[in-house]
């Protein structure tokens, strides 16, 4: 299994931004076949379930959680094997740790991104905003 390890994380006001970044090493998939299958940001909150934040196929497709729509963007850099989010305008209720994962699903662009669907996670950051 590949792995992964997020960081970037910390303590911000509300108002404010941070990037995280997610390393991939290891091998799981041959050289070519990377670009069929994506990945994603997942993060959870005390007392809260999993939840979806943003996802990316190597292809360039994105798709984002309404809650972080407009204020958050993934990216990913593949000659770096680094997958970014970009956050900014956070609000108290984007305090969480949080997650990136692999999807399991070989060619899949489409909207649904469970983390059910997700393999391989790294350990997470933690992202406090303050008010």
């Amino acid at each position: 299994q590949p792995q992964l390890v997020e960081s970037g994380g910390g303590l911000v006001q509300a108002g404010g931004s941070l990037r995280l970044s997610c390393a991939v090493s290891g091998r799981t998939f041959r050289g070519y076949d990377m670009d069929w299958y994506g990945m994603g940001w997942f993060r959870q909150a005390p007392g809260k379930e999993c939840e979806f934040v943003a996802a990316t196929i190597w292809s360039g497709g994105t798709y984002y959680a309404d809650s972080v729509k407009g204020r958050f963007t993934i990216s990913r850099d593949k000659s770096k094997n680094t997958m970014y989010l970009q956050m900014n305008s956070l609000k108290p209720d984007d305090t969480a740790v949080y997650y990136c994962a692999v999807d399991t699903r070989r060619g899949y662009s489409g909207i649904s991104y469970p983390p059910s669907s997700f393999g391989s996670w790294g350990q997470g950051t933690q992202v406090t905003v303050s008010s």
